[in-house]
């Protein structure tokens, strides 16, 4: 195959911006209306630290989600862009190999123009519809075989160049989609996270006091609640393990339990799997949430959960839409470490269960990777990956 026509220009690639990660000027800026929700309207009552509390959180939980949308933008994104870039690739060998055909039939126009022959048949090949020539049945007949199969293969390749240069220009537009919503998902989740920075900038010094005392007596009942499923968790554990003592002996025998049919399953356990995603995960344990980040400085949720599990071969998806769906689902009661545990109605949270109703995860801007009861938040249901 010859080398690119010398005419055809670089073509450069197509990159999306890698994730922002802060709170710029102009976003909040964009968004000081909704910090107006913080302050009081002209005459009316200033907002309560509960009333804070739950606007910030709201906030956070918003962002989540829109985090999400923008990771599944950039996914897409990034799907479409190696694409079209092969695409492109293909249209650019086309044509080479089109012009390579074009200057063999050139070659054979000379020729005839050389020792007196078709021309004007030469000159139909070289048109820019070239198949009005073969509805031409008494020209046809006046080439030789080499020149008939030369027009032929240009036709073929410049079809199917047409048909490459259709499908890359389709595949541009769905980028050029993925980029606008990537955009429009970035905005979003700036939006949000100014606006709750906007709300938290206007308490007093007393209220901040006010709203840390209300954020502590959350993690204490989410605490407790852990704590009680730890114990449940060891109850059914110990239940499990005397059960399987009961029947350890084999039929017949003394009691011993010392014969080849005496063994019997032992109570389930996390996986070897599940063990190197934990300890990928304990391994983050402050490091700063990023919305959009997948490591190694800095993760979201999904990032985080990904990022781990990859670390013990298994391949998850991006979003915590798409985690929810692979693997097993299972109860909260009956939760191993390693399991992956999605919170609130929209599934816009992860976290990685550790035992004792407690998880490692990414919380949200402004947090670091830590650990933290499973019912700090609404659990909307749980998966085991592997």
């Amino acid at each position: 195959m010859s080398a690119l026509p010398s005419h055809r220009k670089p073509r450069t690639r197509i990159h999306t911006a890698t994730p922002a990660v802060g709170i710029t000027t102009a976003a909040l800026a964009s968004v000081s209306l909704l910090g107006q929700s913080a302050s009081a309207a002209p005459g009316g009552p200033n907002p309560t630290v509960e009333e804070v509390q739950r606007k910030v959180d709201d906030l956070y939980r918003q962002a989540g989600t829109a985090t999400e949308k923008y990771n599944r933008a950039k996914e897409s994104a990034d799907v479409q862009r190696e694409r079209t870039d092969a695409l492109l690739d293909q249209v650019a060998r086309g044509t080479a190999r089109l012009n390579d055909t074009r200057r063999v039939l050139g070659s054979y126009a000379a020729e005839q123009y050389r020792t007196g022959g078709m021309a004007s048949t030469m000159t139909l090949m070289l048109a820019d519809d070239p198949q009005t020539f073969f509805d031409q049945n008494q020209l046809m007949k006046q080439l030789t075989g080499r020149e008939e199969q030369a027009l032929r293969t240009f036709e073929t390749e410049r079809a199917a160049n047409a048909k490459q240069r259709a499908e890359a220009g389709r595949s541009l537009a769905r980028l050029t989609a993925s980029q606008e919503a990537l955009r429009a998902g970035k905005q979003d989740v700036q939006a949000k996270l100014a606006a709750a920075r906007t709300l938290l900038s206007t308490l007093t010094a007393q209220e901040k006091a006010r709203l840390a005392a209300l954020e502590k007596t959350k993690e204490d009942e989410a605490r407790r609640k852990a704590e009680e499923l730890a114990a449940r968790q060891a109850a059914a554990k110990k239940a499990a393990e005397a059960a399987a003592a009961a029947r350890k002996p084999s039929s017949g025998s003394t009691g011993t339990g010392s014969g080849a049919g005496s063994t019997s399953p032992s109570v389930p356990s996390s996986s070897a799997k599940a063990d190197k995603a934990l300890a990928f995960a304990r391994a983050q344990i402050g490091k700063p949430y990023v919305w959009g980040a997948v490591g190694p400085s800095s993760y979201d949720c999904s990032g985080l959960t990904q990022a781990a599990w990859r670390a013990a071969g298994v391949d998850l998806p991006r979003t915590t839409w798409d985690q929810v769906n692979v693997g097993t689902r299972v109860a909260t009661a009956d939760l191993r470490p390693g399991d992956l545990v999605f919170f609130y109605d929209d599934i816009s949270h992860v976290g990685m269960y550790i035992g004792n109703g407690m998880m490692i995860h990414a919380p949200h801007p402004g947090a670091y990777v830590r650990e933290e009861s499973i019912y700090y938040m609404p659990i909307y249901g749980s998966v085991r990956p592997g």
